[in-house]
């Protein structure tokens, strides 16, 4: 329960009823992007520029720039995690990277599901399932990405596809390994298209899938904090931050501009 309580805080309201404060939750997707140069020159700019900033404040830059990145950010409030991990301890697989090889680098979280290795690569739900697993039982953080494509959002399918990325994790593992967890809502139609969601779309999945999660564990449903990913900028950010189910962001291009990305970690 450590880390629940660190990333809330609870309040009264005017009839004694405790509130749930959801700490916002600020991530930079570097997707395969970034060198070494490039790399400290925008880190360099963020260490300073998001010192104050009220969020968690995360980036995930390629596994190969992991050690560069948790060196340059160590001591600040920046926190690392890696775009993907193998649901292995280790082994003959060529090309995987475990939970343990990457807290040896001071890794704090793990990206697993996105929609780029679901459809690039295959991953099924079973493997994000069991990719959530390894990373809570091995000390990380979990980011779990769902998301629907356009036509499935035209067919009118984006709950009955979002439930089931959800509750497959949860039919494999337990809703348990969900008390350390974060979800990321990412419209797969919305992610590098310059598309967003409005504020009202983006807020009733967000509803929705905590309502999902509340069929199951109503603590856990209050406590999770569920970010929006989607052409999030410095534009639309406030209207995104402004309704109550969104708790933070998962950033793509933007987070690679540090003015940009500092705008975002800002934004209340």
């Amino acid at each position: 329960m450590t880390i629940i309580l660190e990333r809330h805080q609870n309040d009264l309201d005017s009839k004694g009823k405790v509130m749930t404060k959801r700490r916002r939750f600020v991530a930079g997707n570097w997707k395969m992007n970034g060198s070494l140069d490039a790399n400290r020159a925008l880190l360099n700019d963020l260490v300073d520029s998001v010192k104050e900033a009220e969020s968690d404040v995360v980036v995930f830059p390629p596994a190969l720039y992991v050690q560069q990145v948790s060196a340059i950010v160590d001591g600040s409030n920046i926190a690392v995690g890696v775009q993907n991990i193998s649901a292995e301890k280790s082994g003959a697989f060529t090309g995987e990277i475990s939970v343990e090889m990457v807290k040896d680098f001071g890794v704090k979280y793990a990206l697993i599901g996105h929609s780029e290795r679901r459809t690039l690569y295959g991953e099924s739900d079973k493997d994000v399932a069991l990719k959530c697993k390894a990373a809570v039982e091995g000390g990380l953080i979990p980011v779990i990405c769902v998301g629907e494509t356009e036509e499935e959002r035209e067919n009118g399918k984006t709950e009955k596809v979002i439930k089931k990325q959800i509750v497959s994790v949860i039919e494999q593992i337990g809703i348990e390994y969900f008390k350390e967890a974060i979800i990321a809502y990412e419209p797969v139609w919305a992610i590098g298209t310059g598309k967003t969601a409005t504020p009202e779309e983006a807020d009733a999945v967000h509803e929705f899938i905590r309502c999902t999660l509340k069929e199951y564990d109503a603590n856990i449903s209050n406590l999770i904090r569920i970010v929006y990913g989607g052409s999030v900028n410095a534009s639309n950010v406030d209207s995104l931050f402004k309704k109550d189910n969104i708790d933070g962001a998962l950033v793509g291009g933007a987070s690679l501009k540090a003015e940009e990305f500092t705008k975002i970690a800002f934004a209340k």
